[in-house]
């Protein structure tokens, strides 16, 4: 019984990645298309019909191009980091809450905060270990905006986990049967939508990949698959942040097939963003971290805990 639970949870946890793989494929064409009808042009069109095979035919290309390694890079870690970076953002999908046999516990929400804290040091190491000073830069902007965003982000997914007390997240669907918690932690929602913007290094914060100024930042020593495998692990973690979103404040019922059409439309809130923001300057973005993201999550933080005690002390 046990190795059939085993043989079980392996199935589904494969069927999961070959699943957020294939959505991750059309979610670049999604990105394609709809970029190019804000910028009042095609997108892809020509690969299939109305462009549907054009995801498939990019990764070919990109899998059977010739790899080229930087002669001083450090290869081990130069080559090893998108990799383990690929892996980090499938990794996170684990945490994606089945009812079923698959790795559905009662700890997903810390599993969440540790396993995506832990893709800062691919970045970090694929921009070191290229011994170039463009993707030195970019890594570096990269980790200093990753690192700060994510101590906003736990404070106010704190909020939401005070409000259930709980850090699994299937109660966060149990609580917002009746109501979602949109409704009523409104500025830490936007709060939080902001906040994962800067998390996946979207516009308007996509500072790692400052084209204008720093070349493609950390990736730009990277090419074939290397390449595929960073730009597949971006788009895995958008997918799941907008998932996230959904769980936390669209009181999405898994069941259900408006779940899968909120997070198709956050998803396509993340690129309508990329398509209408310019980017922000990188003393703003730090500046609105530390000095108006933090205090604002830390005074939400306790106003939340003061009435959950109250209620506590005078209904229980």
């Amino acid at each position: 019984m046990y190795f059939k639970d085993l043989y079980m949870m392996f199935l589904s946890s494969l069927l999961l990645m070959i699943c957020v793989l294939v959505g991750v494929a059309f979610l670049t064409l999604l990105e394609r298309k709809v970029l190019g009808y804000i910028q009042i042009r095609k997108g892809p069109n020509k690969v299939g019909l109305i462009g549907l095979i054009q995801p498939f035919s990019d990764a070919i290309k990109l899998f059977t191009k010739e790899q080229n390694y930087p002669l001083m890079s450090n290869f081990n870690l130069y080559y090893f980091s998108p990799v383990l970076n690929f892996f980090l953002s499938l990794f996170l999908w684990m945490c994606m809450p089945f009812i079923t046999v698959n790795l559905n516990f009662n700890l997903s929400v810390l599993f969440f905060l540790s396993v995506s804290s832990l893709g800062v040091y691919t970045i970090m190491l694929a921009g070191w270990s290229s011994n170039s000073n463009y993707a030195l830069l970019g890594s570096l902007r990269s980790v200093a905006q990753t690192i700060s965003y994510e101590v906003s982000m736990a404070l106010i997914l704190l909020s939401f986990l005070i409000l259930i007390l709980s850090v699994n997240l299937l109660d966060f669907i149990k609580y917002q049967e009746n109501v979602w918690f949109l409704f009523f932690m409104l500025p830490l929602v936007f709060m939080w939508v902001v906040t994962s913007l800067a998390e996946t290094n979207r516009t308007p914060f996509d500072f790692a990949e400052g084209e204008s100024e720093l070349v493609s930042g950390f990736n730009v020593e990277y090419s074939s698959g290397s390449f595929a495998m960073i730009f597949l692990a971006e788009y895995s973690s958008i997918l799941f942040m907008s998932m996230i979103c959904c769980l936390l404040f669209l009181g999405s019922n898994l069941f259900s097939l408006f779940f899968f059409l909120k997070l198709v439309f956050v998803s396509f809130f993340w690129i309508w963003v990329r398509g209408t923001l310019p980017r922000f300057r990188y003393d703003k973005l730090m500046y609105l971290a530390w000095k108006i993201y933090l205090p604002v999550s830390l005074n939400c933080l306790y106003f939340f805990f003061s009435i959950k005690l109250f209620i506590f002390i005078f209904f229980l």
